[in-house]
């Protein structure tokens, strides 16, 4: 395979750690206004917490960019660690649809990422999972504000890809979303997501993280969207360069150089209660523009 950007060392650390962040994949002046907007949005004063009424929010997208326009660097990090862009299914968009950690857990002294803690998960409550699952070929993390250490950056189990694989593989019948938080127990490798505005990680969709708690008073903006494969992963390719990185992340994952996985079951998608809420937060929220003469998307 072609890379692009990653570095030999910024490849291996994703086949045996998980994850890669990169620096710099877009300026601050060209979010901006989306960072802006997102008050307007919900009706709270920047200045004012006391209007902050949920501790933590999960808002819907107003607008999109296309991100290997918005964001050559953060495309081609994509591309590199998913095999190629010939891999990717349509044209992922980065949007405003921030995650918002205004002061979850605020009340509690800050305390490191543990095994113990609650709240660990694998993402992708839209789809039954198996070992070659291509509804989320990678996930990202995209930090849209600057995240200092102990402000809300999320937690991620950097040994926790192994485990998830190793249950994958012997579950060809598929899982439940919710099936994988408990496989934290033999996890001890944790780190907290942080970097600066326009810095962006890219994570092995087999990770399990965590919110972390944010006593700072500073939100912190981030989002994650999936990057989806066109088809399933192949751990028996012909070649052993035409493995993606996260392919090879699961075989290192698993200690073989291929393997022929078979699903023994059919792929299913849901339907979740989770797009209709985004979908009546969206309403609410182009309400409160219009009402302040501010222009919306149809």
């Amino acid at each position: 395979m072609q890379y692009e950007i990653l570095t030999r060392e910024q490849r291996i650390h994703f086949v045996e750690k998980g994850y890669v962040k990169l620096e710099d994949c877009f300026e601050r002046a060209d979010v901006q206004e989306w960072l802006d907007l997102s008050f307007l949005r919900l009706g709270y004063e920047p200045a004012d917490p006391s209007t902050w009424k949920e501790s933590r929010i999960h808002m819907p997208v107003m607008h999109r960019k296309k991100v290997a326009e918005f964001s050559p660097k953060g495309w081609s990090g994509i591309c590199d660690v998913m095999g190629g862009s010939g891999r990717i299914e349509g044209e992922p968009s980065w949007g405003d649809g921030f995650i918002i950690n205004f002061s979850h857990e605020a009340d509690k002294p800050w305390q490191a990422p543990t095994a113990e803690r609650g709240g660990w998960h694998k993402d992708g409550n839209f789809f039954r999972h198996f070992l070659d699952s291509p509804e989320q070929g990678l996930l990202t993390i995209i930090l849209w504000d600057d995240i200092l250490p102990k402000s809300g950056g999320t937690f991620l189990a950097a040994d926790s890809v192994p485990a998830v694989a190793r249950y994958l593989l012997d579950h060809p019948e598929g899982c439940e979303p919710g099936a994988f938080g408990g496989l934290i127990s033999g996890c001890s490798e944790m780190i907290e997501a942080t970097g600066k505005t326009g810095d962006v990680f890219l994570i092995h969709p087999f990770m399990l993280h965590s919110a972390s708690p944010n006593p700072s008073g500073r939100p912190r903006y981030i989002t994650n969207p999936p990057v989806g494969l066109k088809a399933p992963m192949n751990f028996n390719r012909s070649l052993p360069d035409d493995f993606s990185l996260v392919e090879e992340a699961v075989l290192h994952a698993l200690g073989v150089d291929r393997l022929n996985f078979q699903i023994s079951s059919e792929r299913e998608t849901y339907h979740t209660d989770f797009r209709k809420e985004r979908d009546r937060m969206l309403v609410e929220e182009k309400a409160r523009l219009v009402q302040l003469g501010i222009p919306v998307p149809d």
